[in-house]
This record gives C-alpha cells, structure tokens and sequence, in this order.
C-alpha cells in the first residue's frame, strides 16, 4: 500500500473565514431557520444546512468556522449559501471569503488486520487504552503532522492534515513506519 489507496475518503473539512462584516447574531436567531444561539454558554451561533451538508459557528465579528463538507467545492457552495441567508436578514456581504483549512479527516482502509497491542509496543507517540477505547492514537512526527485512528481491522481516521495531497502523504509515511517497525498483517 503506498497512501494512495482508492479506499482514502476525506469525510469532513474545517475552515476558518471572515465576512469581514460585523453580524447581527440575535437578528440571525430571529429571522434564519436551523439556527442556535446561547450567548451565556457560547459566543457564537450555529447554523445548520442542508445541501451541501455544513454546518457553522457565526461571531458577531463576522468570522466564521464551516464544519462537515467534504470537499473544497462544497466549502464554497457552502460559504454561497450562508451569503445568501445574510442576504435575507440585510447583511450584504461584499468580499469573496478567503477560505484557510484548518483540519481535514478522512477515512481509509489500509487493507490490513493489525495487532494494536504490538504497534502500542513497537511505536512511539501511541496512546493505546482498549477497556477505554478500541482504536490506537498514533501521532506521526512528519511535514503533515497528522494523528491516525488505528483500528484492528485495518480501518483508519486520518486527522491534523490541511489538504487531501496530505492525507495520502501522511498515510504513505504511516505504511513506511509499519514497515521500519516490522508491524504485519496477521490473518
């Protein structure tokens, strides 16, 4: 396996933006549907859509997080819409939002069955508690900083990357650590 598995399916992106316009959050609970807002427990407001599938944390700064898309063109179908409902409560948004990636997971089958016992062994950087939890967290020290999901099964979350070329990096780099540290298949 080399990290360009065919399996690897990114399954959410984080993004962080600015409206660069100031947001009138209690106007938006009024007047916009699948919206939440408590500022006593948050400062923020949440706002649910449905297509493309996005959810998002409003500040009354105009700066805005987008969760649950997967993809580049959904974050931007996404950031479109929430322009148009700013539209609806007055708000004119007049810049074209300028998208940073935060996180990028994706899932993936690296087509193996792993004995978690013997990578929380072998590696370093592990956290492996299975009374608590069935996976193994391995942190690997490379350029995409990524934190995986281990599964026995062979199934992984691949977290902490900015980008889907990263994903398959860090995935490659994961496959080059099993095979330094000798980690097997087993049947």
């Amino acid at each position: 396996m080399d990290g360009q598995n065919a399996n690897t399916k990114i399954v959410n992106i984080v993004i962080s933006t600015s409206l660069e316009h100031k947001i009138p959050l209690e106007r938006l609970i009024m007047d916009l549907p699948n919206t939440e807002y408590n500022p006593e427990q948050f400062p923020g407001l949440i706002m649910k859509i449905r297509e493309p599938k996005a959810s998002f944390l409003i500040f009354s700064s105009g700066k805005v997080v987008c969760t649950g898309t997967k993809s580049l063109e959904e974050v931007d179908l996404a950031l479109e819409k929430l322009i148009e409902y700013m539209a609806k409560v007055d708000v004119t948004i007049t810049v074209k939002p300028q998208v940073r990636v935060e996180n990028v997971v994706a899932s993936s089958d690296i087509d193996m069955k792993l004995d978690l016992n013997e990578i929380a062994i072998k590696l370093t950087n592990v956290e492996y508690e299975p009374e608590q939890f069935p996976g193994l967290v391995f942190k690997i020290n490379d350029e995409t900083s990524a934190t995986f999901l281990i599964f026995g099964n062979g199934k992984i979350v691949c977290t902490g990357t900015k980008s889907d070329k990263d994903v398959h990096i860090a995935i490659r780099n994961l496959m080059t650590v099993f095979k330094k540290y000798d980690v097997k298949s087993y049947k």
